[in-house]
């Protein structure tokens, strides 16, 4: 059956999440989502295997196979394979959650053990899935609301050290950089015909990067010291192995990349206008555990979905499917040409800076959002959204206020979105549906 390729006006044909623009708009949409994403997805592996001390040779089949799993996640949940996948605009990658177990895990049993055990938490995410769906009720927008803006504001400070402390920082300059690049933004979003507008942040990461080359902070060395073609090899790493202390801390980090995923999912769903229910929660989750678990078998990490995706369909307002889904064929395709990669990784990082403070800005502000249909002249209500706030902002402002506990506590703890999922939801429970406890406000 042919896919629609033009908008239709409301109610009178496909939703716009099933509509696929045409091709001159589709792959520069596409190329949008995909580079916000790629710093991330790159940054994951890169990371664990720097401090596992892998060779270089040995990092880059890592990014490749967490290119390839993103690129097939992201295909997976926005196209959908019959009740697996959400069918909605997400992005899927590699989680940084994970990356502390992982280099923990790595060092005491190997990289096997956190293949071993990225594979049993994706096949336990597809097993309970169901279960969160029945239990969506306990995720009211006051939960959900205030967890998706602490995974925005949360991600704020990697923003700020793409800027200082990724590759094309330059001081001054580099500052100067990403603020010309969220001006340009902003000027397109206000000024910029719609048709333009959409593109607002393509718009400023191409100007950003040319203006760049004057100011001495683009690095294109990347791309020649790169093999034009390869491929993903997992058999490189040896087989997974499956070693209880590693699977109980990855189901712990399982447990809050589901959190994260449940809000991200309602999230879009309600910008895009379609999908901010219980069964497309499900499919979300399964589609993340079916990913997670490929990711495993395939030499990467747990695979959830990326806030990014939320900020970017709430800034361009481009609710179609296909886009991403675009987005993740490109992914596949970056992971088996690494010159192409290593090209997008040449975008200087105060330009990936500047976008991604827009981009983590406006998840925390479609959270906000959320969190303002709740009633707060209730004080119960405004108690937890206060108290998820505040203890879930900790890690972000103290990373080390949790150092003197074990690793096992840490790995919730030191994760703002785990302990401001774990308050919401508690305190939730408490003040809602504890009839025992509840006060009688009638009296």
């Amino acid at each position: 059956m042919a896919v629609p390729t033009h908008a239709v006006a409301p109610g009178s044909g496909p939703h716009p999440v099933d509509v696929r623009p045409p091709m001159r708009r589709l792959v520069p949409l596409s190329l949008q989502h995909l580079l916000v994403a790629y710093a991330g997805m790159a940054t994951m592996p890169l990371l664990v295997g720097t401090a596992l001390n892998l060779p270089e040779d040995r990092i880059r089949l890592l990014i490749s196979a967490n290119l390839l799993v993103s690129g097939l996640a992201t295909l997976l949940q926005s196209l959908g394979v019959k009740r697996v996948g959400a069918r909605l605009p997400i992005v899927m990658g590699s989680t940084f959650t994970a990356i502390t177990p992982a280099v923990l895990i790595g060092k005491e049993h190997g990289l096997t053990a956190v293949f071993g055990a990225t594979i049993v938490s994706g096949l336990v995410t597809v097993a309970v899935a169901p279960w969160f769906g029945r239990c969506l009720h306990l995720f009211p927008p006051l939960v959900t609301g205030t967890v998706i803006a602490v995974i925005g504001f949360s991600l704020v400070p990697s923003a700020a050290g793409l800027v200082s402390g990724g590759h094309g920082a330059g001081g001054g300059r580099g500052l100067a950089l990403a603020g010309g690049t969220v001006l340009l933004v902003v000027l397109v979003e206000r000024l910029a015909p719609p048709a333009l507008a959409r593109f607002s942040v393509l718009v400023a990461m191409a100007a950003g990067t040319v203006l760049a080359l004057p100011l001495g902070l683009f690095d294109g060395s990347g791309m020649t010291d790169t093999h034009a073609v390869t491929a993903p090899d997992p058999t490189a790493f040896g087989a997974p192995t499956f070693v209880v202390p590693a699977i109980a801390a990855m189901l712990v980090v399982q447990l809050v990349n589901m959190v994260e995923s449940i809000g991200d999912t309602l999230a879009v769903g309600q910008i895009v206008e379609r999908g901010d229910d219980a069964p497309t929660v499900v499919r979300a989750l399964r589609a993340d555990g079916a990913a997670t678990a490929a990711s495993g078998a395939l030499a990467s990490f747990p695979i959830v979905t990326f806030g990014q995706s939320v900020g970017l369909v709430s800034v361009t307002r481009v609710r179609s499917r296909h886009v991403v889904a675009l987005s993740g064929l490109l992914m596949v395709v970056l992971a088996f040409v690494p010159v192409l990669g290593a090209a997008v990784a040449s975008v200087p990082g105060p330009v990936i800076g500047g976008v991604s403070l827009v981009m983590f800005g406006m998840v925390g502000a479609v959270g906000l959002r959320i969190l303002a249909r709740t009633d707060l002249t209730d004080s119960r209500n405004l108690l937890t959204a206060a108290l998820a706030f505040g203890l879930g902002m900790i890690p972000v402002g103290a990373p080390d206020f949790y150092a003197p506990l074990p690793p096992y506590v840490r790995t919730v703890l030191d994760s703002g979105i785990a302990v401001t999922g774990i308050v919401a939801f508690a305190l939730n429970l408490l003040f809602h549906h504890a009839p025992r406890l509840r006060k009688d406000h009638a009296r």
